[in-house]
């Protein structure tokens, strides 16, 4: 991946983690960027504790820190904060809902979305230099975003990040609904790292969007890894029975 593009996903990731309604509390804003070890302590001393929840998405992990009501979610990249963002008080909660984990998986994959689909589409086109890199994240992020599609400034790159994006977009969409609640968190945790195996995609590529209860505690679910597609059988506890071509 071109160093350009390296520096363009890393604004990405930050603006892409949480959905977009989410804001950095005036009274931290300070932390963003510190070192980690450091602003534990000044978070400490702002009256934040950290709870028990701790996922890994991308190349960072999210940690979440509560104060009273107050629930605010950290992305530490680099051992620095890369992100500070007030999160809902369920966020903090003891190991958090399913809604909630459902909603970090949903952006683990937009973090991760823009690097895996560039570094498929690449694998195709010979490692495509900078410029069509910029110009596949311009389509991209439209899409993702709902943006129209600028015709007027076209090019290979633009169009097949666009078709790209609203695949992942769709994805998100579905991945984040309230019908995918009705499988069990730890089996659609289980197979989103089974596709991501399965599909060869970097970990928070694949996501669940659609469920189907075969009863007795299993379940059947479409994961989807961009535009690919797969099926996973799984039970309620997260154990794969299976995993098949979609």
């Amino acid at each position: 991946m071109s160093r350009p593009l390296a520096c363009a996903l890393s604004t990405l990731m930050l603006a892409t983690a949480l959905p977009a309604s989410a804001q950095t509390p005036s009274a931290l804003r300070d932390l963003v960027g510190a070192r980690a070890g450091q602003a534990e302590g000044e978070l400490n001393r702002r009256g934040y504790q950290a709870t028990d929840r701790s996922e890994v998405v991308g190349d960072g992990r999210m940690t979440y820190w509560r104060k009273g009501n107050d629930c605010v979610s950290i992305m530490t990249r680099d051992g620095r904060y890369a992100s500070i963002y007030q999160a809902g008080r369920s966020e903090c909660g003891s190991g958090g809902s399913d809604r909630s984990n459902a909603t970090a998986i949903a952006a683990g994959v937009a973090i991760v979305g823009l690097a895996a689909a560039i570094a498929a589409h690449n694998s195709h086109h010979r490692d495509a230099d900078g410029d069509h890199d910029r110009e596949y994240q311009r389509g991209y992020e439209a899409a993702l975003h709902g943006a129209d599609y600028d015709a007027n400034h076209e090019t290979e790159g633009y169009h097949e990040g666009f078709l790209a994006g609203e695949d992942e977009g769709q994805n998100r969409r579905h991945a984040n609904s309230g019908w995918m609640q009705n499988a069990p968190y730890a089996a659609r945790q289980a197979c989103s790292r089974r596709a991501d195996e399965f599909q060869n995609r970097p970990y928070g590529s694949s996501v669940p969007i659609g469920v189907r209860d075969l009863g007795r505690g299993d379940f059947e679910l479409t994961m989807a890894t961009g535009s690919y597609r797969s099926r996973c059988t799984v039970s309620a506890s997260g154990d794969v029975r299976s995993m098949d071509p979609g």
